[in-house]
């Protein structure tokens, strides 16, 4: 059987301030592909499906046009509810769905009843375990200690291999091939979060142990962003589009799983397309937008960090005419004034008006003072106002 994991979708995320659904249906449409060119049998969804708990009708649009999609080429779906999804909303018709081969998991007491699927080989069942957020559903297992993701997951794989030996004793055969789906954040390996995931954990406390996972053939994990193998039958799957800097040299892809009759038989990475590239510039804004190097960024969604010793009044525009998708734009002065020891209050004693605001201007401007225009106008501006005060 041939599994394509992949996760975190985030139907309807805004790529600072700018809008995605058009990238990620072209992302989408390329995971498509590689259900039809590869002949995967099913695609695993580990959560955060939308980014938000009310998507948007173009939203659901995007969803729809994916799952039909692939559904069209062969595969069939298995997806879980993430910390950014609405349980109830993903979950809605999911009844009906997974007559379709399209299987929505989002309720907690689903998690130990598993989505059997069969190759040549028998049976598979895959288990989905829905974000289980423990305030949410302690009241469901009152004489289980639901305090923290650990335990609450920890709990669940004990019901997912309680199953497992339940089936294996009834059919004799062991073992039973499982493949888990989980969305959390897992400790070990390469797991590496960056500033795009929601946070849930609280202290470290929420964090869960590979070996919570042990058992099944194959775990798919979601909420982190980049691939990561924790172990060899345990990964994150990353997102198939880049929703934050940080990730900008994090590939995208899926991991193409291959069960055979004996288990886990290989995992393959499998790359998706990126519709618009990342890039992270440095240096002064003179050399950024004149550099002709640079001009391969031109389509790139673009960040930048001046060095300049003086923020340039007109740094963003100057900036998106050389980089249109330019989207941020952050000060980093390379060289920095020493402020000493003194106080402003010490410094601006005994000094004269037009000596005061020079004063002022290099403290904000990071030790450059007015230039000899600047100091004109301001002895024009203090000569005008004191003539003012005296007229009174």
């Amino acid at each position: 059987m041939r599994i394509l994991h992949t996760s975190d979708w985030h139907i309807g995320r805004s790529f600072h301030g700018h809008p995605t659904l058009a990238n990620l249906r072209i992302v989408l449409g390329a995971l498509t592909e590689v259900v039809r060119e590869r002949r995967v049998d099913v695609v695993v969804v580990s959560g955060d499906v939308f980014d938000s708990a009310t998507p948007s009708a173009d939203a659901y649009g995007v969803l729809q046009d994916a799952l039909r999609g692939l559904r069209e080429a062969g595969a069939q779906i298995v997806m879980t509810s993430g910390n950014h999804d609405s349980a109830t909303r993903l979950g809605f018709q999911s009844e009906w769905l997974g007559l379709a081969g399209i299987h929505v998991v989002t309720k907690a007491p689903q998690h130990r009843v598993p989505i059997t699927i069969s190759d040549s080989d028998g049976p598979v069942h895959f288990y989905g375990i829905p974000y289980l957020e423990p305030s949410l559903i302690r009241h469901l297992y009152p004489e289980v200690e639901l305090r923290t993701h650990a335990q609450a997951l920890g709990f669940a794989m004990d019901g997912v291999r309680a199953d497992l030996a339940e089936r294996a004793a009834s059919a004799g055969v062991v073992p039973q091939r499982s493949v888990v789906l989980s969305h959390c954040f897992a400790a070990g390996g390469q797991a590496e979060a960056s500033d795009a995931e929601r946070d849930i954990t609280a202290g470290g406390l929420n964090l869960v142990a590979a070996s919570t996972f042990d058992g099944p053939d194959y775990v798919a994990l979601g909420h982190i962003h980049g691939r990561a193998t924790l172990t060899p039958r345990v990964r994150y799957s990353g997102a198939p589009l880049h929703y934050s800097f940080s990730e900008a040299n994090k590939a995208r892809g899926a991991w193409l799983v291959e069960l055979d009759a004996a288990g886990l038989g290989g995992v393959e990475w499998v790359s998706l397309p990126v519709p618009r590239e990342l890039a992270v510039l440095t240096g002064d804004i003179d050399d950024l937008v004149t550099d002709a190097a640079n001009q391969r960024f031109a389509d790139s969604w673009v960040s930048v960090i001046l060095t300049d010793q003086v923020r340039p009044l007109d740094g963003m525009r100057r900036l998106q005419e050389r980089f249109p998708w330019c989207v941020t734009l952050e000060h980093r002065p390379s060289i920095v004034a020493d402020a000493g020891t003194e106080s402003y209050a010490e410094r601006m004693r005994q000094r004269t008006d037009t000596e005061i605001v020079a004063g002022f201007l290099e403290y904000v401007r990071n030790g450059v003072g007015p230039s000899a225009p600047e100091v004109a106008l301001i002895d024009d501006v203090i000569a005008e106002y004191a003539a003012r005060e005296a007229g009174k």
